[in-house]
């Protein structure tokens, strides 16, 4: 996936394309992400983990080369899959958090709660994002690199960020539990050393 993304990344630089050199770049840099905590931090990164954040973004820079424009529910399809890795994140956080600071406690309800809010709340900052880049691209006269398509696309956007978070927050916290308790240890480790 990285060399995939790393073509398209010379293809937008070829073509002098600036959403997908800036798509390609910045998904690439991400799919190094899992590397970097295990190498530089010790935080062991499971394979499928791995593959759930690089898969993701690998999707959406798919979706820069055009499928978005092709296929009608390749962003929907986007949209749904990195709300799931969003909500891994937030309930990751907020796990850590719980396990780390003695002073906090949050019941299950609560972590479920969190983790649909954490998700909606990333998604409307990412479709105020994605309005201001392609407003202003507009008036710069340039092609956008996040591109708005309208109300019924914003909400359909919404939407599938939320089925992505109670996914994530009904069947996903039980495989993010390991990878909580592994950090809130190194938390641990790091204020004793």
């Amino acid at each position: 996936m990285q060399a995939m993304l790393g073509l398209v990344f010379l293809y937008g630089l070829w073509t002098r394309q600036l959403p997908l050199l800036v798509n390609a770049g910045t998904m690439l840099g991400i799919t190094f992400l899992p590397a970097v905590l295990e190498r530089d931090y010790g935080i062991p990164i499971e394979p499928g983990l791995a593959l759930w954040i690089t898969s993701a973004v690998f999707l959406h820079a798919l979706g820069t080369v055009g499928l978005y424009d092709v296929l009608s529910q390749w962003d929907t399809l986007t949209h749904l899959y990195s709300a799931t890795v969003i909500a891994a994140a937030g309930y990751t956080t907020l796990r850590v958090i719980h396990l780390h600071v003695p002073s906090v406690y949050l019941p299950p309800w609560a972590m479920f709660a969190f983790t649909i809010v954490f998700v909606v709340a990333m998604g409307v900052a990412w479709e105020i994002l994605e309005f201001f880049a392609d407003q202003s691209a507009r008036h710069l006269g340039v092609e956008a690199v996040l591109a708005q398509r309208g109300i019924d696309d914003t909400i359909t956007d919404m939407l599938f960020n939320a089925v992505g978070a109670v996914l994530v927050a009904t069947w996903g916290t039980t495989y993010l539990v390991r990878l909580s308790d592994t950090l809130a240890a190194f938390l641990e480790d790091e204020m004793d050393g």
